[in-house]
């Protein structure tokens, strides 16, 4: 264990952008927790990198340029899902973000929204019955309510029944 364990941190993800240039950046910072030996597990939902979820341990290496922690590879997976959504400005919910978040809460799902993209990254604990979470993000796309990508989910997130 390093002195620094249980000290809050940022990690650096580098992004990959595709064709269309998405994501909007090319960088995103993420708040962890620093457990040990370049180890940290990662402490709010991620908005832009992919098959990573609140929760996850991820090895980092200190760049010698400029000093910040990056990020080299995920060791373990929590079992939380990441899915992002994208609020409609001209749908029902008038690209509100915080209804977004209003309406995945009484599932136990939480997020954050940012308002430069008008994206909402939704954290999905992994003891949530998926199910409903499912149901609801089907309902809101068919409803052309937003549009979402599911970013970060596994087998049990699959196998829900909707």
């Amino acid at each position: 264990m390093s002195d620094r364990a249980g000290v809050p941190v940022k990690v650096w993800f580098a992004l990959d952008r595709d064709e269309d240039g998405w994501p909007p950046v090319g960088v995103e910072s993420l708040w962890a927790v620093d457990v040990g030996e370049g180890l940290v597990r990662i402490d709010n939902v991620p908005f832009f990198v992919r098959d990573l979820a609140l929760g996850d341990i991820v090895r980092t290496r200190v760049d010698s340029e400029d000093g910040r922690l990056h990020f080299r590879e995920r060791l373990r997976w929590s079992g939380n899902c990441t899915v992002r959504v994208i609020p409609f400005r001209d749908g029902a919910l008038r690209g509100d973000m915080q209804a977004v978040l209003d309406l995945f809460g009484p599932l136990g799902v939480s997020g954050e929204g940012v308002e430069r993209f008008g994206l909402v990254a939704l954290g999905v604990p992994a003891n949530a019955d998926f199910g409903p979470v499912r149901e609801l993000l089907a309902r809101g796309a068919i409803e052309e309510w937003w549009d979402f990508e599911e970013s970060c989910v596994g087998d049990a997130w699959e196998a829900a029944t909707i």
